[in-house]
């Protein structure tokens, strides 16, 4: 169990703890928060969570609880607020996709490509964990939502990110492999408290995404641009390890990655739900801008000579 960033997260952790509902969950509370601030964040990743692999010790009976859920939906929408108002929105899909294949120099990759120290690396890889941990899971709720040709596509797409029927293969296995060959915990969420909510925020916008089915174009959005730029990062990031001569097995996982079948997949959606688009174009610039703030914040931190992470 994390430690509590907040008066919010603090109710959602004493509650699982102590099993009481009802007034431990103060609305006052939510409405002055800051929606992409660390109470927030945490405390949506701690609902979040049990509709994944669940939080040790914590009852099973909390991921339906009717209070547990009145909270989450009022972060919800506090944190879809924030995001809608941050990017521009439209209906045009085309060139929204057409902005992800122009890569912005001066990233994280890139900085690590050409001057990261191994510390840093391991940094990354540490924030990384939190979402490679569940990197496949929530785009795999978009596959019950869809029908023809886009459904197909889908689970060929996550045929392939789960192993293909090999779990060693699985890009979570991949990335476990990675954090031991890196000699870091390989632990399901175990540097949950290590992460700021920069990074939180970028894997609740999947879970958001992926749990409400008004929310699957926005998804499909979330997935498109997320791979188009994951194979051109990931060459970017093995030239890193070679330059720093890192263990095999941090290298695997990024040379394994394969580009998929993006224009397939929005193609095809489009065709049979054109009114999704605006969804769409909303889930691409809400993952491009939650990715920007966090490159942002290991960036600066870097350049200033100090953890990106919220403790060494």
């Amino acid at each position: 169990m994390p430690r509590s960033r907040g008066p919010i997260s603090r109710s959602i952790l004493s509650a699982y703890a102590t099993g009481q509902r009802g007034d431990v969950f103060r609305t006052e509370r939510v409405a002055a928060a800051d929606p992409l601030g660390e109470d927030v964040q945490l405390a949506l990743h701690l609902c979040y969570e049990l509709h994944y692999q669940g939080l040790e010790e914590v009852d099973e009976e909390w991921e339906w609880d009717p209070d547990l859920l009145h909270i989450r939906g009022m972060l919800e929408r506090l944190f879809l607020k924030k995001l809608r108002e941050c990017v521009s929105g439209g209906d045009d899909v085309t060139a929204v996709l057409d902005v992800l294949l122009i890569e912005p120099a001066g990233g994280v990759s890139h900085h690590l490509r050409d001057h990261g120290e191994w510390w840093q690396m391991r940094e990354y890889f540490v924030h990384q964990s939190i979402y490679r941990h569940k990197e496949t899971d929530p785009h795999a709720w978009a596959i019950p939502r869809l029908r023809g040709k886009v459904k197909a596509a889908m689970v060929a797409v996550q045929f392939d990110q789960f192993g293909a029927g090999h779990p060693d293969r699985a890009r979570i296995q991949l990335y476990a492999d990675l954090m031991e060959g890196a000699r870091l915990s390989s632990g399901y969420l175990a540097y949950l408290d290590e992460v700021p909510a920069c990074m939180l925020a970028t894997v609740n916008i999947m879970s958001l995404f992926g749990l409400h089915r008004k929310l699957r174009g926005a998804l499909i959005g979330h997935f498109a641009a997320t791979e188009a730029t994951t194979a051109s990062s990931a060459g970017r990031l093995v030239q890193a390890l070679q330059r720093l001569e890192s263990s095999p097995e941090c290298g695997l996982y990024f040379t394994a990655h394969k580009q998929v079948m993006r224009d397939e997949i929005i193609g095809e959606l489009l065709k049979r739900e054109p009114g999704l688009a605006r969804d769409l174009v909303f889930g691409v610039q809400a993952t491009e801008l939650l990715e920007q703030r966090f490159a942002d914040h290991v960036l600066g931190c870097w350049r200033a000579g100090r953890t990106s992470l919220r403790s060494a």
